[in-house]
């Protein structure tokens, strides 16, 4: 053995045995870390369509990785019903009410203005004041039954999931995020662990090169730990699916995306109801959605006592006149639909309510079975897995003949 190891340091190419472990290294790194840039970038597709060339596998796939995500989580952690109560439909009509209340005003001047200015602005201040206190008066009731009606009917008037799945799908830079928050630690593992593994690789490939000196053992190990280094670190990643151990007495481990599960479901339940699944939004679904009819129509139903009701009609025909009088209710209920809306721009108000629904979701993702943790994150390695696999192979190959013809072509 000593004999051996004096041969070994004494041989004019020691420098070159001993890099081999160390390009292997930099071949493992390589790979795994342009493995994950191509999973996520570019965001569109660049070269020639549709073959040559390259997007990012999530980005490309973006509705399908979206419906994917929402199918495994959303559907297992709650309903829209449930996301309704969380945020508690009353304090949701006070939310409006207030806005509206301090708006009266300037939202009937707008559009008694927008109708037939002249006759508005020359009405008597009296009839207009009557005409505001009656709006002040009976917003507050028809905003409570109208709130109230929506939550009954609620599943009726939204699909969260066809929500959240175009905004992701819109958003491809969001999409993009939602994965690598939720997966920082796990890409940055399979990055560097192919610096590790490849070193490892690097060092049996330097034995079998001292005693075999065949010209296919450089490219075959390049090749093999292009292979060998992606495909280790996503398993990984995944496997074992729950906390094992290897031996009696050894510690316990897990994948390392599953041991992280409450930390996982803390980045991903933020994300998802402070940007995507918030009140505005949500109300924005409603009132300008694919089923926004059927919240129009609930919207007129409850604005017709206020609408029909005495002083206001009167004011009203008294400005437009009879015919002016239909197209005069649905630009109330237009301006109505835009100042609930806006009253949602209030961040504190969205935070507020976003945070209670936050901590419904994660409670309930931290509560789940592995097999149903992994499908958060195991998609955006699972599309073309084998195509990043194979690109790390021909990496490694390329790097293999790299060295054969530039550091031992002598040996041959």
């Amino acid at each position: 053995m000593l004999e051996l190891y004096h041969e070994f340091v004494n041989h004019p190419d020691f420098w070159k045995y001993v890099s081999i472990p160390f390009v292997a290294a930099i071949v493992g790194w390589v790979t795994n870390w342009l493995a994950i840039q191509l999973t996520f970038y570019p965001l569109t597709f660049i070269g020639i369509p549709p073959w040559l060339g390259w997007q990012g596998i999530i980005p490309r796939k973006g509705r399908k990785m979206a419906s994917i995500v929402v199918q495994n989580t959303l559907d297992k952690i709650s309903t829209m019903q449930e996301i309704f109560d969380e945020f508690e439909p009353e304090k949701i009509a006070h939310h409006v009410i207030k806005v509206a209340d301090s708006r009266i005003e300037e939202i009937t001047d707008d559009i008694m203005i927008e109708r037939n200015a002249v006759l508005w602005e020359n009405l008597p201040n009296v009839l207009k004041n009557r005409a505001y206190v009656r709006a002040r008066r009976q917003i507050p009731e028809m905003m409570d039954s109208l709130i109230e009606d929506m939550h009954a009917n609620i599943e009726d008037l939204i699909d969260p999931k066809a929500l959240i799945i175009r905004k992701l799908s819109d958003d491809k830079n969001m999409l993009n995020r939602v994965f690598w928050e939720c997966g920082e630690t796990e890409f940055k593992f399979v990055i560097n662990s192919g610096a590790a593994f490849g070193f490892l690789f690097g060092l049996a490939q330097m034995v079998v090169w001292w005693y075999q000196k065949d010209w296919f053992i450089l490219p075959a190990f390049g090749l093999l730990v292009g292979l060998a280094t992606n495909w280790l670190a996503l398993n990984l990643i995944f496997r074992p699916l729950n906390p094992t151990k290897i031996t009696p007495l050894g510690p316990t481990v897990q994948g390392l995306f599953l041991s992280r599960q409450n930390a996982v479901s803390e980045v991903f339940c933020r994300i998802v109801t402070a940007e995507i699944l918030t009140i505005g939004h949500i109300m924005n679904e409603i009132f300008r959605g694919p089923r926004a009819d059927r919240a129009k129509a609930m919207l007129k139903k409850h604005l017709r006592p206020l609408i029909d009701g005495g002083m206001v009609k009167t004011v009203a025909q008294l400005t437009v006149g009879p015919e002016g009088y239909v197209d005069l209710k649905r630009a109330i209920e237009e301006k109505t639909i835009e100042m609930s809306l806006a009253s949602f721009d209030d961040r504190h108000f969205s935070r507020e309510r976003g945070k209670v629904v936050e901590e419904m979701f994660r409670t309930r993702m931290q509560a789940m079975s592995s097999e149903e943790f992994q499908d958060l994150l195991r998609p955006a390695f699972e599309e073309d897995e084998w195509i990043l696999i194979t690109l790390g192979g021909v990496l490694g190959l390329m790097a293999g003949f790299a060295q054969l013809f530039v550091m031992f072509s002598g040996a041959l």
